[in-house]
């Protein structure tokens, strides 16, 4: 892929040789992405951050793709520290603790650009995303635990666009890094099942999660504060049973794409 298809993705026609491969599961993914010498292709377009897609190659595996995204490329904001590379880490490793396949494989690298996340590339159709899937009943439970969890890590910014229907048929959440804020700031699209009973099955996950703490590969990534404040909305949920509900109808974020 040269770097103007990659900056102008409408341009090219070319399919990506990495489209039919076999998938790997997220075990494998994570030794390639951690371990494997990547090289960046160039700049992912239409992020606010500067973000990279790369070719990750370890010895004995297949290349794959991963998506580069080193702190100093972040934008200052006033409300999160510079780092939300650890964010979007947590985000993987706590969806891995839950048993939830949600977000792909990302682990921490230091890269070309210095220090960052690296997480699983996953080829899509751009024009899927959250607003054209939700009516498709064989998604309904991947989006209801998409909703608990984004209560529970306090996402500030899931917009339709970061759900990705992947080319093997599975979806996937991206663009975690604004979450994990001590403070009440969540901000999502998904509000389908607002005040429903929670399903037991996402109810004793998140039982569980309380019941045996916040794995390391979590905690420590966190402050103190936003450890507590993680583990007291999951224990509200549980204790309420069912999905969070916006009464002031302004939890949502902009643009919802």
């Amino acid at each position: 892929m040269s770097l103007l298809q990659l900056m102008n993705p409408a341009q090219s026609n070319t399919e990506s040789p990495f489209r039919d491969r076999p998938a790997l599961d997220d075990e494998a993914a994570v030794e390639i992405l951690a371990t494997g010498e990547f090289e960046v292709l160039g700049r992912m377009p239409w992020s606010s951050n500067m973000t990279f897609l790369v070719d990750v190659n370890a010895p004995n595996a297949p290349i794959v793709q991963g998506v580069y995204k080193p702190v100093q490329g972040e934008r200052p904001l006033w409300d999160f520290p510079a780092g939300l590379h650890k964010r979007e880490i947590a985000a993987f490793e706590l969806a891995r603790a839950l048993g939830w396949d949600l977000v792909p494989p990302t682990v921490h690298r230091d890269g070309p650009l210095g220090e960052g996340s690296v997480q699983l590339y996953v080829p899509t159709d751009y024009d899927e995303h959250y607003f054209t899937l939700r009516e498709e009943p064989a998604h309904h439970q991947w989006f209801q635990r998409l909703c608990v969890f984004d209560f529970i890590i306090n996402s500030t910014d899931r917009k339709g666009g970061h759900i990705l229907l992947g080319d093997d048929g599975r979806l996937y959440a991206i663009d975690n890094g604004l979450s994990f804020h001590c403070e009440f700031k969540l901000r999502t699209v998904i509000w389908e099942w607002a005040g429903d009973p929670l399903p037991t099955d996402l109810a004793a996950d998140v039982a569980r999660l309380l019941d045996e703490d916040l794995p390391p590969d979590v905690a420590n990534l966190l402050t103190l504060l936003e450890r507590d404040a993680l583990l007291t909305r999951a224990s509200a949920l549980v204790s309420e049973a069912r999905f969070p509900t916006d009464p002031s109808g302004r939890r949502h974020p902009w643009p919802l794409v």
